[in-house]
This record gives structure tokens, sequence and C-alpha cells, in this order.
């Protein structure tokens, strides 16, 4: 299950040879949900390798899923969770019949209501960037049984007011795994980025 009022860190990049040093690095920072996404053909390949390494220690799901076809073949190769950047039932209903909880996406109150009347227990907002805090609190006012995540331009300094407005969790892409870093292969500061992001969207203090 995806942990509420952590970060899902997003890996969206065109290169995913190091799935699995960027898995333990993520994890290593405290996050526990991850997510790549089909916009790379190799994606279902790193989610096999990054559930082979980590086994319990992550939820590992497939993103940009816009098919039924997409969400067997997402499952076939261990997602735990799939995830859709616009509505899409026939995931909706794919992820019900195997028992895989999806992460519906949607913009306008219409369509968050309707993709959780369709039967998806999480709701991506998206793209969030252009909403902001303000219109998740706005949601949830006459809704509050949604359990939105924003996601697109969530960054250090607003995470945590997503989750303050009421978010269940938020998904975290470019901010968090930049792909000049993972190029680097600078794992320690991939790590050090997600301790950052659990720190700030928790409001904790980092460690001196």
């Amino acid at each position: 299950m995806i942990p509420p009022r952590m970060p899902i860190a997003i890996v969206r990049l065109d290169d995913l040879s190091a799935a699995v040093e960027i898995a333990q690095s993520l994890v290593a920072g405290g996050l526990t949900a991850l997510e790549y996404t089909l916009t790379n053909n190799a994606a279902l390949h790193a989610v096999e390798q990054a559930r082979a390494a980590l086994g319990e220690a992550a939820q590992i799901g497939v993103g940009t899923v816009l098919s039924g076809a997409q969400a067997r073949d997402a499952i076939a190769a261990g997602a735990q969770f799939l995830v859709t950047p616009v509505l899409r039932r026939d995931v909706i209903a794919e992820g019900a019949t195997q028992g895989v909880p999806v992460v519906c996406g949607a913009y306008t109150p219409t369509e968050i209501w309707e993709a959780w009347q369709a039967g998806a227990p999480f709701v991506k907002l998206f793209p969030a960037r252009s909403l902001g805090p303000s219109f998740v609190r706005d949601v949830l006012a006459p809704l509050p049984m949604l359990k939105l995540i924003p996601t697109g331009g969530v960054d250090l300094d607003n995470c945590a007011d997503y989750l303050q407005a009421g978010a269940y969790s938020v998904g975290i892409g470019g901010n968090l795994v930049a792909a000049k870093l993972v190029a680097a292969r600078d794992w320690a500061e991939l790590t050090r980025r997600a301790r950052a992001f659990v720190a700030a969207c928790t409001r904790q203090s980092l460690p001196q």
C-alpha cells in the first residue's frame, strides 16, 4: 500500500540502466514508494529488477499506464500499484480485478469524482503546479473521503503545504530524480535529496 503523507518518487528517465541503484538510493533516503513510468520501454524490466533487489523494502509501481493491456503487463512484471496521467476506467478496472491499487489521474473536480466513483482508491491531481494546495483544500471540503496525490511541480518548498491541505501523498519527479544526477551516478546526492524531501514533507529537521 502507498504510505500516507510520504512522497512517491517518480523515475521518468530516458536511461534506466541504473534502475536498481536509483531505487536503492531513494530507499536509503527514506522513500518507500517508487514509480517507473512507461515513457521508457525498459520500465517493466526496471520494475522486475527493483523488486528483486529491494524485496519488501519499498512499493514499486508503474506510471503512465494508459490502457488495460498496459496494466496487465505492468502487473505481470510485478507492479504493486499503477498510475495514470488521465482518467482511464479500463486501468482502474484491471487493477480492481487483480487487486492492485490504481492512482488515477484527474484535473477537474468532476474528473476527480468520476475516477473515485470508478473505483480508483487514489486520485492523482495532475498537473498540480497550475492548481496549488488551496485547490486540494477546496476539493476536500465537500469530498473529504478522497485520497488525492498532487503531482507535477511539487518541490521542497510546497510539498508540506499540499499535505497540510489534506493530500494523502505527493508525487515528485524531476525535482528529485534528475537526469543529470543519475547520469553522474551520484547516488549519495540522490539519497540526500530523498532525505531532504522526507524532512520537508513532514517538516522535520535534518541532522547537522
